[in-house]
């Protein structure tokens, strides 16, 4: 009922193809593969800019684990 077959399809691209011409259509189909790829890189150089996760040294005090941060001393 509600799907179309291969040649109401066909019928549409030949008038989308009389509509906008073939060199429009190309246009829009390279602007959509830049953009597409832009989106890509950006998406990698994201997860590039991400630091590394430290690891954070534990210690174990009398069977309990206790979590602790490092931290740099600074002369006043």
């Amino acid at each position: 009922m509600g799907s179309f077959s291969i040649w109401h399809w066909l019928i549409v691209l030949v008038i989308v193809m009389l509509i906008f011409g073939t060199k429009k259509l190309r246009n829009v189909g390279q602007d959509l593969g830049g953009a597409v790829k832009g989106f890509k890189d950006g998406m990698k150089e994201a997860n590039a800019d991400k630091p590394a996760e430290e690891a954070q040294p534990t210690q174990q005090v009398g069977g309990h684990t206790i979590d602790v941060e490092v931290k740099e001393k600074t002369k006043s």
